[in-house]
């Protein structure tokens, strides 16, 4: 009798331990930081964290009228402050955006989705204030595209692929191109005709002194998505470093690096219609997903940031479009 109560009571006791080393794990999980942002709902917005802020600009509310031109910031992804309501630049529906020489770049992009007198734009912009935007060319070397891949790699822009229709074109619309500028003024054409296929929608980011090009495909006449990934350090020579990656393949997803990751986050794909998922990987060969308890509702268009430690996920289209932020931090002993 008397050892079973010591039984019982060491039982107990190893129990409460692993209670306690659970809850100081601090697994990861995804935490609303709000649900409903001062910005109107709206997916296919720029993006950039910038002087330790998160920003968004433009995007997309509906086909029958011209995308927005509003700026809007925040240090915390709570509080939102309209920075101007009326940017300059036109073109802000699928817009590449970037932050490179300490300034804001806004380029390319489309206006007035089905609506007559539709286009796409090769203008580059760039802000130091996210108020007073200065035109670096109003006609950069490429075609004018919108849902290209950007990045900075060794010093310099680099534009890879594209569409330059979106309603309205066909497979010849689509670009496999690579270009490459120290200024955003002067573009140099680095291949007309890359090792990876002709898409949009994609994504871009740079690990590990390499480029990293993977998903995408076309929107119209012919769905098609992908789940390839490419990578590069010179914009010329590509290697696939996965034909499929165990993410289905899709369009309108967002990416981003952190934690020495690439990140893969939501989207969508005809018959599959919108993603909730979260996949990183080291390398782009090997790939896992992240499982949470809590996580956003499947949305495509949506932004993401690194910022402050922590990987964030803005807006999009959730099925009606969403103005909510969410933020997800890792442990600092977090090990995948």
């Amino acid at each position: 009798m008397k050892a079973t109560a010591i039984s019982l009571i060491a039982f107990a006791t190893i129990l409460v331990g692993f209670q306690a080393l659970a809850q100081d794990r601090h697994e990861p999980d995804w935490v609303l930081e709000t649900s409903s942002s001062n910005w109107q709902a709206r997916d296919s917005q720029g993006e950039f964290v910038y002087r330790d802020r998160l920003w968004i600009l433009g995007g997309w509310f509906n086909s029958n009228e011209a995308p927005p031109r509003d700026v809007w910031s925040s240090a915390d992804g709570r509080d939102w402050n309209l920075v101007t309501k009326n940017a300059p630049w036109r073109h802000s529906d699928l817009p590449m955006s970037i932050v490179f020489q300490d300034r804001m770049w806004m380029m390319g992009g489309w206006h007035n989705g089905r609506l007559p007198g539709h286009s796409a734009s090769n203008a580059v912009w760039s802000s130091r204030d996210g108020i007073g935007w200065d035109q670096a060319t109003p006609s950069a070397g490429w075609s004018p595209r919108i849902a290209a891949g950007i990045v900075e790699h060794r010093g310099r822009l680099w534009m890879l692929g594209g569409t330059e229709n979106y309603y309205f074109g066909d497979e010849n619309s689509l670009k496999n191109d690579v270009w490459s500028s120290p200024d955003g003024k002067e573009w140099i054409l680095v291949t007309a005709s890359a090792a990876w296929s002709p898409r949009a929608y994609h994504q871009s980011v740079v690990l590990n002194d390499k480029i990293y090009l993977f998903g995408g495909g076309n929107y119209v006449p012919t769905h098609t998505a992908k789940n390839d990934v490419w990578s590069s350090s010179d914009g010329v020579n590509w290697t696939c470093e996965a034909e499929s990656a165990p993410w289905e393949p899709r369009l309108w997803f967002s990416a981003a690096v952190y934690r020495g990751r690439i990140w893969v986050l939501g989207g969508w794909s005809k018959g599959k219609d919108n993603f909730d998922d979260v996949w990183h990987s080291a390398d782009g060969k090997a790939w896992q997903r992240l499982d949470t308890n809590n996580c956003w509702k499947a949305r495509h268009e949506h932004s993401v940031f690194v910022h402050q430690d922590k990987l964030w996920v803005a807006g999009g289209h959730a099925r009606p479009l969403s103005s909510e932020v969410w933020s997800l931090t890792l442990p600092k002993d977090w090990k995948p």
